[in-house]
């Protein structure tokens, strides 16, 4: 992949996700420009966002940990819930096509990251380690308490953005002020 594929593919999966967040509608945006040339389909598309959702919690677990490290379940229930509440959007559309993919290989490559992501919680809680067979149904009753005290963030309206974030520096900023400083 060269360098400008790398960016391209960068640019058309925040346009993605942009849309997934600002509908909420839970479907793949297959008609966004640039993601048909990009991904070509809906299982390519789709394991692009799964693996952004994964990255996304991750870190935020790791973050989680670090601020509250005795607490490891809570840490990483909190951690489900700031990246569920951050990423709405796709989390919706995450878990419609799980629930009903749009072929059986979707599906079961969707069950795949799901057990990875729930082996990984697991692990991060300390209730199993990765490679345990159980981790994976410890991770999801973790994810279901999680679910469970979850409440999503009001839907966005297209064209605007939520007043926290708007309020909130971008990156760039963020950056330059830690190099000013």
């Amino acid at each position: 992949m060269t360098w400008d594929t790398f960016h391209r593919r960068g640019e058309v999966l925040r346009n993605v996700l942009e849309h997934a967040e600002t509908h909420r509608d839970g479907t793949l945006p297959m008609h966004v420009a640039g993601v048909a040339e990009t991904f070509g389909d809906e299982l390519s598309l789709l394991g692009a966002l799964q693996l952004r959702w994964h990255t996304r919690l991750t870190g935020a677990i790791e973050r989680e940990l670090a601020a509250n490290p005795h607490e490891l379940e809570t840490a990483v229930t909190d951690a489900w819930r700031k990246s569920a509440a951050e990423m709405a959007g796709l989390r919706r559309l995450l878990d419609r096509h799980a629930a009903r993919p749009l072929s059986a290989e979707m599906g079961t490559a969707l069950e795949k990251a799901q057990r990875k992501d729930w082996a990984m919680m697991a692990a991060m809680a300390g209730q199993a380690a990765p490679a345990d067979p159980r981790a994976a149904a410890a991770g999801r009753a973790i994810e279901e308490r999680a679910r469970a005290t979850f409440v999503p963030v009001p839907h966005a309206v297209p064209g605007r953005r939520r007043a926290d974030v708007a309020a909130r520096p971008s990156l760039l900023r963020r950056v330059k002020a830690a190099l000013a400083a």
